[in-house]
């Protein structure tokens, strides 16, 4: 396979406990960390450029030595099917997490409503039909879109469902090619981006593509800044205390910062807005990674570690954690 992070680890550790042999091709510009678990998993590892081309030339050339299977990681109908069941999963944590307490959905009626607390609140169109979904249901799921594996394979899960379905993508250099593809109407088939994303920097194949362009699946893809990534990872880290990587965090940077859809949410959702589900992806990183993409000037620094006041003094005080 050509490929980094999850799927290559996850790969690694299937063929391990089966026995077989796994030969990953990875770009050679692949952080340390992702590269040191798939061979911690008892893979060897192939390095190539870091063009989708070049990493598929290198795959053909280790098929053919050591006649490997290909198992792509975005755009076999398996896979696809595989990364969709995160749909589900989302589905039944909302739906045990609701039931606990009914007021984390924004749905939910308050004290002082008829139905008293906590009773779903249904609105009734004039065939006697309930206007919304089943209480409990996500109004929406925001997944990042690379390759477009996970994208159409929640896509696909929830067709049917009423859940609306969008894909969040870097915008640097280029990489939100499926945002692109769609303003178009023209599958972009090449990305050369930087962006700190770097399990995003690749484009959208072909057969999720099929998929993601179909309005009545996907609703849209938004894409959003190397600041806004890391501004929402910050928060992620911080107030949430999960270890997560900068391409897992796009979808929730568009929740955040993207005005046009947030602009959509208030238009359709109204006052009360929607129950939006947002995967995070993967945590794919180090410290070592993370202490450079937020580098400080070592005023800030200091500040922030409580090493000096508010007004810019060292002091060294007794105070309790």
């Amino acid at each position: 396979m050509a490929v980094v992070g999850n799927h290559a680890q996850a790969l690694a550790l299937a063929a391990r406990t089966y026995g077989i042999p796994a030969h990953v091709v990875m770009p050679a510009i692949s952080t340390p960390s992702k590269i040191e678990a798939t061979k911690g998993y008892g893979a060897e590892v192939i390095f190539s450029g870091s063009t989708a081309q070049e990493r598929e030339a290198v795959a053909a050339e280790v098929e053919n030595r050591t006649g490997a299977v290909f198992v792509p990681p975005d755009f076999h109908p398996d896979i696809i099917l595989g990364q969709g069941t995160t749909a589900l999963e989302l589905e039944e944590q909302v739906q045990e997490l609701i039931e606990k307490d009914v007021t984390l959905s924004i749905h939910h009626k308050t004290p002082g409503d008829a139905n008293g607390p906590g009773i779903p609140s249904r609105s009734i169109n004039a065939q006697g039909s309930s206007s919304r979904k089943g209480f409990g249901q996500l109004d929406a799921v925001i997944t990042p879109l690379g390759g477009g594996g996970l994208l159409s394979g929640v896509a696909t899960a929830l067709s049917g469902t009423g859940t609306l379905v969008f894909g969040a993508e870097p915008s640097f250099e280029g990489a939100d090619d499926g945002r692109r593809s769609l303003a178009s109407g023209k599958h972009i088939t090449n990305v050369n981006s930087l962006t700190i994303a770097d399990g995003l920097r690749t484009h959208m194949k072909y057969i999720p593509w099929t998929v993601i362009s179909n309005r009545e699946k996907v609703r849209g893809v938004f894409s959003v800044s190397e600041e806004q990534i890391l501004q929402a990872m910050k928060l992620v880290l911080e107030r949430m205390k999960v270890f997560v990587e900068p391409s897992a965090v796009v979808g929730l940077a568009v929740c955040l910062y993207d005005e046009d859809f947030r602009a959509l949410v208030e238009k359709e959702g109204g006052e009360e807005g929607w129950d939006v589900g947002v995967v995070l992806s993967g945590g794919n990183t180090t410290v070592e990674a993370i202490t450079k993409m937020f580098s400080v000037t070592e005023k800030r620094a200091e500040r922030a570690a409580g090493k000096v006041d508010s007004h810019g003094e060292r002091k060294a005080e007794d105070v309790p954690g």
